[in-house]
């Protein structure tokens, strides 16, 4: 179905390769998974199989692509777009249309296909994608979770042979990325869809995948089945880490497969002994406060509350996590404390006093806020630029602070290059950089890891380490519940605009259900969260066992 042979491909002005030797089979009717750090090459690989490289984005090509039987870079994406259904990791960048329902019908009308085939495509589509209710909704109102089901059903819509999806579960809360996942393999198994997928949370696609191919500086340099593969990658979900810290043979690409393997080995008894006492739900009282919000509402249409009553405090030295499904207001949320939004009742308190009045220019300096979308913040020749733009604004000093957030940032290299031509990841460290470079006292951050692979995911959590200590407080707004359970004091849920838990974060992510992560799924009531906590429980009882 998709073969390449010897691909290499330079973007416009790059001295590098994107793409180097690259030899690739992925099979009608397969689901194969392109992983790989940030940068790597991913994207670029998946935009060489419907034409958009290079007749999108320039540059040189060498070898052959063959999709569908067709030489890509002859045919280019026009021809290709009947057989190969694109989905970019940036659904911002693929929206054309006003309303949801025209926009998933656009790609129809392209191909002429008839009105009345064109109203069943649609429905089906949104219906794949859980997005039926919201076919007369305005496109610009959408989180950004929606408008990545936008994008998908877009493609869907189509109904292609391949469908190409770069990163497609980044900005979709657990259940809703579940439910795309299942709705791809469903697509596979019962249609023949052949599934190419690009994707960093690997803990959610292992279990899908046929085959994964490894990039490394725009090589392949593993490709095979998941347990073939798995030996070579640098970061691994959770229970797979755990796995093979501890030896497990064979490793265990899920939940369900490590539990199986530890009914083997554990007795009950031994499995009753780690029980640890419920975390208290109950909700904490603020002190030493940065921030605090006070019966906080918003709406956008007045017809529903966009967030509703929200009471919540953030500490010096504390990282926040307000996790939810796409549209429960988080994003919202934070808009309304830098004062891009107004809230039409309740207030907002910094150091004890409301910030009622006060503009956002005026917040930026203590109070940063990184958006979901990077490309938002990036307006600058290049990354040096933007961070000297920052402090020019505040009138703050350059001499140290840029050297400094381009190296905390590892994007000392990048420095004088142009932010757009940048990888997602990459983009979202520049803006990261960007917003705290005046050193503020309040961080808040929108899905801040979107686009960025397991590595530099670390390095991050060292970086937010590191302020917490100085007393800085976070709120990071995430779908990632690894990354919840990793870092974060507090989890507050949001469920269609109200607080629905709030509470430690052991109290709130230790319970089952569609936050939890991984390893307390494996391990119910022992309060273990990340796989440290499990190494460090399981020390004692049970590792003449494991």
């Amino acid at each position: 179905m998709i073969s390449l042979r010897s691909v290499t491909y330079h973007y416009p002005n790059r001295k590098l390769p994107a793409l180097d030797g690259v030899n690739l089979d992925i099979r009608s009717g397969e689901f194969a998974l392109i992983a790989g750090d940030s940068g790597s090459g991913k994207s670029t690989l998946l935009r060489t199989m419907n034409g958009l490289v290079p007749h999108f984005s320039g540059g040189r090509i060498g070898g052959t692509v063959i999709v569908a039987g067709h030489d890509a870079v002859e045919a280019g994406p026009q021809l290709l777009s009947r057989y190969a259904g694109f989905v970019a990791q940036v659904p911002e960048d693929q929206s054309l249309m006003e309303i949801v329902e025209a926009e998933v019908a656009f790609a129809l009308e392209n191909a002429a296909v008839p009105r009345s085939q064109m109203v069943e495509r649609v429905d089906e589509a949104l219906e794949l994608v859980g997005l039926k209710q919201l076919r007369q909704r305005r496109i610009a109102t959408l989180s950004g979770g929606e408008r990545q089901r936008v994008a998908i059903a877009s493609a869907l819509a189509l109904k292609p042979t391949i469908l190409i999806l770069d990163e497609p579960t980044s900005q979709l809360d657990p259940e809703t990325a579940e439910t795309i996942l299942k709705t791809l393999r469903m697509l596979q198994k019962d249609h023949g869809l052949t599934v190419v997928l690009a994707e960093h949370r690997l803990e959610r696609v292992l279990p899908l995948a046929d085959s994964i191919a490894y990039m490394e500086n725009g090589r392949v340099l593993a490709h095979g089945t998941a347990r073939e593969v798995i030996a070579h990658l640098p970061v691994l979900p959770p229970v797979t880490s755990l796995a093979r810290r501890l030896d497990w043979r064979p490793l265990p690409l899920s939940v369900e497969e490590a539990r199986a393997f530890l009914a083997e080995r554990m007795s009950d008894d031994r499995e009753d002994r780690l029980i640890a006492p419920p975390e208290s739900m109950n909700q904490r009282a603020c002190a030493d406060t940065l921030l605090q919000t006070v019966g906080l509402h918003f709406s956008y249409d007045k017809d529903q509350w966009a967030i509703e009553d929200i009471n919540l405090c953030l500490d010096r030295g504390e990282i926040l996590a307000i996790v939810g499904s796409n549209g429960s207001g988080k994003s919202t949320l934070l808009k309304a404390i830098v004062a891009l939004i107004k809230p039409d009742r309740g207030d907002i308190l910094r150091n004890g006093r409301s910030i009622a009045g006060q503009k956002t220019v005026e917040l930026a300096k203590t109070i940063a806020y990184l958006p979901q979308n990077p490309d938002d913040l990036l307006f600058a020749e290049t990354v040096r630029h933007e961070f000297e733009i920052t402090l020019q604004n505040h009138n703050l000093s350059t001499d140290r602070r840029v050297e400094e957030t381009l190296a905390e940032l590892a994007l000392a290299e990048f420095a004088e290059h142009y932010p757009r031509d940048l990888s997602t990841g990459q983009r979202q460290r520049v803006a990261l950089g960007a917003i705290t470079i005046t050193w503020p006292e309040i961080v808040l951050l929108d899905e801040p890891t979107r686009g960025l692979d397991g590595q530099m995911k670390d390095q991050l959590i060292a970086i937010w380490r590191g302020w917490k200590a100085a007393g800085v407080g976070i709120i990071v707004v995430t779908h990632d519940v690894e990354l919840a359970a990793q870092v974060a004091d507090h989890v507050i849920i949001l469920d269609r605009g109200k607080v629905v838990e709030s509470g430690s974060a052991r109290a709130v992510l230790g319970r089952q259900s569609a936050v939890t992560p991984q390893i307390a799924r494996l391990f119910p009531g022992r309060g273990w969260l990340t796989t440290q906590d499990a190494l460090n429980g399981l020390q004692n009882p049970a590792k003449s066992l494991l």
